[in-house]
């Protein structure tokens, strides 16, 4: 079977070694969480410090490997580096099978996320690398479908596994040996050149402007979607509702995200110019819905419009950020976007934080209807600036 990408066709084997890298990208941290609450009974001597170290110095991690990666993308070793990256992911996943210390652990993962900081801008910069023009748009869609669908079903089967043994959850981090094996592939058939009429070969070096200002956005709606995942909890035992009940909200959420890159493309013909502004409303809506109503059907409906409306701007923005590059710097660009999606997870809690305290309250609704207001007055802006190459949406991506 042969799949069209633009600039001829490629094996259906080549499309899944190139999803399979979207699948894993969003792993790294995935299998520490449901354990998060037994650490000290696992490691009774380990210290507070050494738990936050577990949680937050993988991360920390990736994101200047991220960068390395994407530096390293433009030389003639790219598919090399890909290779290394999986096989670090690959082996500290195993390796966390065998742990017996919460030092050796930590060492672990830290490695982990240098592995995983490798592949990350993979997982849009292969999609770039083998697709153009209309076909990328809707293959960025599906990448980023893949990459949520995984976290989702990934979540669940690590809690069910944390409950048999402690070790188990980390089997998620063996998932980068598919991704290895396949990868045999992408060798055998190398990205095809860029057609001629490629808005990529106008450039000769990346756009930095134009790079600041999508850094910018993805940054500002990774951080304002963020307090779903963060703080739902919380405010689900405000509301007096079962605890267990933060889980399924959270799952609805990126069920909501992946629902979008499905049809991008019917999307973006509908809404044309419009996309991030009705996006953003919709994010404002659904936050508004967790942090007003008390009622379980309007939570879950908060986080599927807040994760719908972050789910059909997340590719658009990896395609316009391929766009302002040359090909060979285009995974480099990726990283720099890449990138600030992690930065906002690490920062998100402590800009809450800050807010609330020059707000002076502590109230489990205020991060909800803070960013709510944020996404309000962000679409009023982008509604002003619907021509602008960064808020809007130009007729390239609608004409045919």
């Amino acid at each position: 079977m042969k799949i069209e990408t633009g600039k001829g066709t490629i094996p259906l084997v080549v499309l899944l070694a190139v999803w399979s890298v979207s699948a894993i990208s969003s792993l790294p941290g995935l299998a520490v969480s449901p354990i998060l609450g037994d650490l000290n009974g696992i490691f009774p001597k380990a210290t507070d410090l050494e738990i936050q170290m577990l949680t937050s110095l993988p991360s920390l991690l990736i994101i200047p490997f991220v960068l390395l990666s994407g530096k390293l993308s433009e030389g003639p070793g790219k598919l090399r580096t890909l290779t290394v990256g999986l096989v670090l992911f690959f082996l500290s996943g195993a390796a966390c099978l065998f742990a017996r210390s919460m030092t050796g652990l930590i060492v672990i993962s830290c490695l982990l996320g240098v592995g995983a900081g490798m592949v990350i801008p993979f997982s849009t910069g292969l999609v770039v690398d083998y697709f153009t023009g209309d076909y990328r748009i809707r293959q960025l869609g599906y990448s980023s479908s893949i990459n949520n669908l995984t976290l989702v079903l990934a979540t669940i089967v690590t809690g069910y596994l944390a409950d048999v043994e402690w070790h188990l959850p980390f089997l998620v981090y063996t998932l980068p040996g598919i991704s290895l094996a396949l990868s045999l592939f992408l060798r055998r058939q190398p990205a095809a050149a860029e057609p001629e009429q490629s808005a990529q070969l106008r450039h000769k070096s990346i756009d930095r402007r134009k790079l600041a200002e999508l850094m910018g956005l993805y940054f500002f709606i990774t951080y304002t979607v963020l307090v779903v995942t963060f703080y739902t909890a919380f405010l689900v035992d405000d509301y007096k509702i079962a605890s267990s009940f933060s889980g399924v909200l959270i799952s609805l959420f990126f069920l909501a995200i992946m629902l979008p890159g499905l049809f991008i493309d019917r999307i973006i013909r509908r809404l044309r110019r419009n996309l991030n502004f009705v996006s953003l409303l919709l994010i404002c809506a659904g936050l508004l819905c967790c942090g007003i109503f008390r009622d379980k059907t309007m939570l879950a409906a908060g986080c599927l419009l807040a994760g719908l409306g972050y789910g059909a701007m997340q590719p658009i923005i990896y395609d316009k950020a391929a766009t302002i590059a040359p090909p060979r710097s285009a995974t480099l660009a990726l990283s720099f976007v890449m990138s600030v999606n992690y930065l906002a997870v690490m920062v998100c809690p402590f800009l809450v934080d800050l807010f609330r305290h020059m707000t002076g309250t502590h109230s489990d609704r205020f991060p909800f209807l803070f960013n709510a207001a944020l996404a309000a007055v962000a679409a009023v802006l982008i509604w002003f600036r619907r021509e602008n190459f960064t808020l809007g949406l130009d007729e390239s991506y609608y004409k045919n």
